[in-house]
């Protein structure tokens, strides 16, 4: 006979002895204190510890019982049990050891199958939970005549049920008992639900962490929020699902949801764009991707989300914290939409701030700006003939702006105070190498909208043609090969710069691009070209020199950016405004007489800003884009009256054209002696307004505003401050 089947039978003629015991059934009843009845309980201790315990153990499961005092145990006769004292669960162990031991029998051929009587109901699934008076009667049947009876386990007249866990039943009832075991719990679940309010139904879930992240992080002003579009989101989730292939559709459905959302909050650039500039991003070398994904990370910020976490965890089982997000989400559409500013200006009436003033009309804004900016240039006049011939250098810089140098504390460079002329609020108007040389390029005429950059345009608007015409001989010289972007293509084509680039054969490699190509030091570079020009014969140059030495990932030869290029950018900075003051005395050594112009493309991002991480410039903000502007005249032991004149005043491209144009008309060599104020006079300004392909910053009123697209503008507060405005 297999194991199980002698355990169950020994087991329930245990429960049998036990049961009488008054205590066992929940009795109170003094115990009995005899050596007989401590033995058959399984007790060892003595008659007072007996008497102190309310409590006797389950023999059956008694470690505290000898073998010996177990096999006297087993081997007992069944005992008479009072009638209506038996436990209804004892029916049921019986029974199934009962059944199983027959089962057994049956399978080995000793004992035959038990005739079935006609109309007989054949054994069916049961659970103890299903039992009834009438069960319990049946497993202990008793005589009317006797006051106690003998428990018969299984009958002829007692038809078995068959029992929870018989391997016996069929495969479909196995299979459909298994789902309703899963599904039970989810069962109650909704018939719980669907007796509750509506409120009380909005449960998010684990995604309630992801609105109340993306909740702080906007109110951190990290990501942008469009309240609408979570909310249809947070709907998605709730509808209810009860196919378990349509439920994992939906989970991955959920999760694509989650992350696009995620992005189009964020102050990342369109997924058109990106996709765009895939093979750019695809020659970047891997330490510098590494870092750049190193620098979304910000341990206070994962503070500040893991301690909002935890609050939530700790309210959520207090609160119904789906129906509290629900409701947030709805109060931040109504804070953020062009109704609440209506509202508030009809409570407040004419006495708003400066900050609580309606949005303009920011695209009729543009209109007018570009519209003025078209008929705006400057015109180039040939020098007089009697007017002593210079050389004009301008030196193109990547990634420098105002703000990069107060990030590193060098605003106090000797270099600033060399310069004869600083423009300390010129705008670069563009936030990537490409746009700004041709904006450079093209500095004779008004800005230029950043979609029409690429067209062509009047002779008059192109810079190096207009100096051309004017008597000098165009020169290109650069620290790199400029492949990336194609930069060299965009110089030659669209700003009709048309010459072939200095050869670079034989200088000495300084750093390495983040795409690991080459760059070149900038004063062997320059010395190099100054070299070259001291060999030609003309009178007059006008040189375009372009330097990448501090773009962001650049390193040195045979390491991998490390350390992080954002800490070795005041290093190269320093070098670099080092060399080029060092190249204005060897210039000026030469004997050659020339005006350097400092321009820089845009700035570098160093310390970034809340929508933009260090070294990304998606967005042409004024850290990015106000650029220091220093023009120098170089030789022929020239003296300048008074000390360096700084413009503070909001200029671009046509400012720099203007000055350049008024020293063509009265060069500053001609009586050894000029004053930077005579050059400057009746500057044009030029309002703030910086653009990329999708982005657009510009100032209106003493306020910056962000413009996505056409009727898509808000308010660009972190720059509207007196301290931001620098």
């Amino acid at each position: 006979m297999p194991y199980w089947a002698a355990y169950l039978n020994w087991l329930g003629q245990q429960v049998k002895q036990a049961s009488q015991v008054p205590r066992w059934l929940g009795s109170m009843a003094r115990p009995e204190t005899s050596r007989r009845a401590r033995d058959t309980l399984g007790r060892r201790a003595g008659a007072s510890s007996a008497e102190k315990r309310l409590h006797v153990r389950h023999p059956s499961g008694d470690r505290r019982m000898s073998p010996e005092q177990r096999r006297k145990l087993i081997e007992q006769p069944l005992v008479q049990i009072p009638r209506g004292e038996t436990p209804r669960a004892l029916g049921y162990t019986i029974r199934l050891g009962a059944q199983l031991k027959q089962a057994t029998l049956r399978q080995l051929g000793v004992a035959p199958e038990p005739p079935v009587s006609p109309g007989k109901v054949q054994p069916q699934l049961w659970h103890p939970g299903q039992m009834d008076d009438q069960d319990a009667r049946n497993d202990n049947p008793v005589t009317p005549v006797n006051p106690v009876t003998t428990v018969n386990p299984v009958t002829t007249g007692n038809p078995v049920k068959r029992p929870i866990g018989d391997r016996r039943v069929g495969p479909r009832q196995r299979r459909d008992l298994s789902v309703e075991t899963r599904r039970g719990s989810r069962r109650v679940a909704e018939q719980e639900l669907s007796h509750k309010p509506l409120y009380a139904r909005l449960a998010l879930g684990i995604w309630a962490y992801y609105f109340i992240a993306k909740i702080v992080l906007f109110g951190m002003e990290l990501i942008g929020f469009h309240p609408l579009e979570n909310i249809a989101f947070a709907v998605f989730i709730l509808l209810p699902v009860k196919r378990r292939w349509v439920r994992r559709a939906k989970g991955l459905i959920t999760l694509s949801l989650a992350v696009v959302l995620l992005y189009y909050d964020s102050w990342l650039p369109p997924i058109g764009r990106v996709m765009s500039q895939a093979s750019l991003l695809s020659s970047f070398s891997l330490p510098y991707l590494i870092e750049l994904i190193a620098r979304f990370i910000s341990f206070p910020v994962l503070g500040a989300l893991l301690a909002v976490s935890l609050v939530y965890r700790v309210l959520s089982r207090r609160v119904n914290s789906g129906a509290l997000i629900m409701a947030g989400m709805l109060g931040l559409w109504l804070v953020l939409s062009p109704l609440s500013s209506y509202v508030s200006q009809a409570f407040n009436g004419e006495e708003n701030s400066v900050a609580d003033k309606p949005m303009p009309d920011m695209d009729k804004v543009m209109q007018a700006f570009f519209a003025e900016e078209a008929n705006r240039f400057v015109s180039f006049d040939r020098p007089d003939a009697h007017a002593v011939p210079f050389d004009v250098i301008f030196i193109h810089v990547c990634s420098l702006s105002w703000d990069d140098v107060r990030a590193v504390g060098l605003e106090q460079h000797p270099l600033w105070q060399r310069f004869d002329i600083l423009l300390t609020k010129f705008n670069s108007a563009a936030s990537y190498s490409g746009p700004a040389a041709i904006r450079l390029l093209r500095a004779t005429c008004g800005q230029q909208e950043h979609g029409k950059m690429y067209a062509p345009v009047p002779e008059k608007c192109y810079l190096m043609n207009s100096l051309l015409r004017s008597g000098f001989e165009s020169e290109l010289a650069l620290n790199h090969d400029g492949k990336f972007d194609d930069f060299i293509g965009q110089v030659q084509s669209v700003g009709r710069l048309t010459v072939p680039p200095m050869p670079l054969d034989g200088l000495r490699v300084a750093q390495r691009a983040f795409d690991d190509a080459a760059v070149y030091d900038d004063l062997d570079v320059l010395n190099r070209w100054l070299e070259i020009r001291k060999q030609s014969s003309s009178s007059r140059v006008a040189l375009f020199y372009n330097t990448v030495s501090m773009h962001d990932g650049n390193h040195l030869p045979g390491t991998q950016s490390v350390p992080n290029s954002l800490d070795t950018y005041r290093a190269r900075l320093s070098d670099f405004l080092d060399r080029t003051e060092q190249f204005m005395k060897s210039l000026d050594e030469s004997g050659r007489r020339a005006v350097v112009v400092m321009i820089p493309e845009h700035g570098g991002a160093v310390r970034g800003d809340k929508k933009q991480i260090a070294g990304l410039r998606e967005i042409p903000t004024p850290n990015i884009t106000l650029i220091p502007v220093g023009i120098k005249v170089i030789g022929g032991n020239v003296q300048r009256a008074g000390a360096t004149l700084s413009i503070d005043q909001p200029v671009s491209y046509l400012a720099m054209s203007h000055i350049i144009e008024r020293m063509l008309k009265k060069s500053p060599f001609n009586d050894n002696r000029f004053s930077p104020a005579d050059y400057v006079e009746n500057l044009p300004l030029t309002p703030f307004v910086s653009q990329n392909e999708q982005m657009t910053v510009a100032e209106h009123d003493n306020s910056y505003y962000l413009g996505r697209g056409p009727a898509q503008w808000e308010k660009y507060t972190e720059f509207n401050t007196t301290e931001a405005g620098r």
